[in-house]
Formats: C-alpha cells, structure tokens, sequence
C-alpha cells in the first residue's frame, strides 16, 4: 500500500512538472501573440486614420477591403526599401519583439532541458544509492545476517528487486531457523534414541553375563533370562522399526499408494496384528459399523497406525476387559473411535501423549513412547485427524479422514 502511494505521488509530481512548464510556455506565446496583435492593430489604426483625412471620399466598406484582401495589391514597392515580406515584418515593432521573445523561448528551453537534467542525474544517483543499499543486504545475506529491513516505497524495478530480496531473506532466515530446530530435534531424537536403547542394551549385558558366568545355573532360571532377552530384543527391534519408519515421514520419503479400501478390513487387519497380546490378557476387541464403507487411503500404512493405538491400548489395559471399535461415514469424514476401560489418561499426561518418547504416569517400562507419535504422523499425512478423550474409566481416540 505504501508502495502504491508512493507511486502516485512521484507520477503527481512529474506531471506537475510537465503541467508548470506547459503553463509557462503557453503563458509566453500568448503574451508573444497579443503584443504582436497590439502593435499590428496600433499601426494599422494609424494608417487608416491618416489614409481618411486625405480622402475623405474612401468609404469604411473599401478601408476594409484593403485590410482584409492585402493579395489583391500590389506592394512590391516595399522591396525598395528592403522589405521581404515573406521573411519580415512590415511593423518594426513587431520585428524587434520577434527577436527580443526568440531570446526569451530559447532561453526557457534551455532552463527546461537544464531542470529536466537536473532531474535525470537526481533520478541515477537515486538509483546508484539503491543498488549500493542492494548490494550491501547482499553482502549481510552473504553473513547469514537476516536481520535486515528493506522497506521500499516505490514500484519501480529496484524496488520490486528489493522486495524480491526481502522475501528471500525472509525464506532464508525462516530456513535457517528450521534448520536449528532441525539439528536440535536430531539431537534431542538422538540423545532419546540412545537413552531408549542403552537400557535394553545394558539388560540383555547383564543377563548374558549371568548366563555366561554361571553355568550351573538352574534351568527355570536360564529360561526366564533368555524370555527376558527375547522381550528386550522385540521392544529394541519395535523401536528401531518405529524410528526409520518416522524418519522416512520426516525426509517427506513416504509415498502413499491411495485406492479405495474397505474400513472393516483395515480394522480386522490391524486386530489381527495385535491377537497375541489380547490373549496373553484375555483382551476382547469388538468393531462395529456398516460393511460397505470404503476409505480412500494407503490401506497399508493405515493398519500400521491403528495397530499402534491398539497395541497401546491393549498395553494399559487390565486382565478381562475389551476393547470397542466403532465406524462411520458422512459426507465430509470417515469416522473411526477407539475405546478403552483402562482408567484413563492423567490429564498432565494428556497433551503430550502423541509426542515422541513420552512416557506417561502409568507407563510400562517396555512402552519407549514412540507408537502413538507414529500412528498420529501416519494418519495426519493421509489427510486425517486424531484426538483422545480421556476420563477416570477409559479413553477414547477419534480419528476422522476427510474426503
């Protein structure tokens, strides 16, 4: 807007310039023309006055005749005393007023091209300064300074040119800070990454060392390590498997493979990767909806998603209790709700439950805080949405695809 402004008022004065210049231009041909017509008139009313007093016999009717049809005459006479009237005039006045404004006219002229020079060495250095300013943010962006300023007022090339560069600085500064918070959030991946790994790590050491060591150990004993190690090994593997899956979604690698797949198998399917673990808790899963219902989706990576929220549901579940699974479709979303009765989700807890390495209040020590934050990255890169509902008898996860 600014910019705009500013335009209008540089073009306001140009043309003010060109308006004050016509103005006095026309101002001098017009006083040029009225004193010739002045001089002319006077000496013509001269010699019509002294023609009447020698013959008073002349009519006005012929006077005018005179005047106004001079062709028809025949005044080659004047030659004889040197007057040419195609190239001077009969009134000396008027001869001497020609040469005294051809003075003045081009004396204005040249004060004209002189202004409007002027002008036009204002306008290059103008345009010098700018492009030393241009150069200079160059030279600051070049230092990955991207604190700068560049507030242009007008429309010209230049200054669209420096608007051009102050987007980009602001697309380099904006790029720069990601990339901070890129390196920060490597590390802090990196430092949870080895944390959630060092301890597994550290057990299965210790339990191989004890298997190692005591060779008559009893046979319960090494069987309950070896479980205990295999458990270790499958929670490592989940979250080695959970960690490049969720890097792959961070480089933008993943590709969805969308076609219209039914929403009861996706569930099925996703029940049927967590079976084991319902039945190690006697954990029953019901789903209910319409049959026929169709969800334009990567079928596979959306099993994957509702696999890690079952799982963690089944997780916090107790012995005995069941799971409810619900599905439904309007015009706008496909709708899909997961039900737990495990006791609910600490409302400190809440917020932070699909971030990545959190472990809640009521975590597990083998929960590493990674399958929620995975389902919701999976899900929400499928053009979906999730959301949890949490009281002091169970939790509900909402998921909505929109069409």
């Amino acid at each position: 807007m600014k910019n705009k402004i500013k335009l209008k008022q540089n073009l306001f004065k140009i043309l003010f310039v060109i308006v004050c210049l016509s103005g006095i231009f026309l101002v001098l041909n017009s006083y040029e023309y009225h004193k010739y017509t002045k001089n002319y008139n006077q000496t013509l009313m001269m010699i019509l006055s002294t023609i009447k007093e020698h013959y008073p016999n002349i009519t006005e009717q012929e006077l005018l005749e005179i005047i106004n049809n001079p062709k028809s005459r025949d005044l080659s006479f004047l030659e004889k005393y040197g007057i040419d009237l195609n190239k001077d005039s009969l009134v000396l006045v008027n001869e001497q007023n020609y040469h005294h404004f051809l003075i003045i006219n081009i004396t204005f002229f040249v004060l004209s091209i002189f202004f409007l020079f002027l002008l036009f060495i204002k306008y290059n250095l103008d345009k010098e300064k700018e492009i030393k300013n241009i150069t200079k943010y160059i030279e600051e962006i070049n230092k990955k300074n991207y604190e700068l300023q560049i507030d242009s007022m007008s429309e010209d090339e230049l200054s669209i040119l420096k608007n051009e560069i102050y987007k980009t600085t602001i697309m380099l500064k904006e790029a720069a800070e990601n990339s901070h918070k890129d390196k920060m959030n490597l590390k802090r991946s990196l430092e949870d990454i080895t944390h959630q790994l060092k301890t597994p790590l550290t057990s299965i050491l210790i339990m191989l060392d004890n298997l190692i060591d005591d060779e008559d150990m009893p046979k319960n004993i090494r069987n309950d390590f070896i479980r205990d190690i295999k458990r270790e090994i499958i929670n490592m593997n989940f979250l080695v498997q959970a960690l490049l899956k969720l890097s792959k979604f961070d480089a933008n690698t993943i590709h969805f493979n969308e076609e219209k797949s039914l929403v009861k198998n996706i569930i099925l399917e996703a029940i049927k990767n967590v079976s084991l673990l319902c039945d190690l808790k006697n954990i029953n899963i019901s789903a209910t909806g319409s049959n026929d219902i169709k969800l334009l989706c990567d079928a596979k990576w959306q099993i994957e998603a509702l696999t890690n929220i079952l799982k963690n549901c089944v997780e916090y579940s107790h012995e005995n209790q069941e799971l409810r699974i619900s599905y439904e479709q309007n015009h706008v979303y496909t709708l899909i709700q997961i039900e737990d009765f495990a006791g609910g989700i600490a409302k400190k807890d809440l917020p932070h439950i699909f971030e990545r390495f959190y472990q809640g209040s009521k975590s597990s020590k083998e929960n590493v805080g990674i399958g929620l934050a995975l389902a919701k990255t999976i899900i929400e890169a499928d053009n979906g949405t999730i959301s949890v509902q949490s009281t002091d008898k169970g939790t509900i996860f909402v998921i909505k695809y929109y069409c």
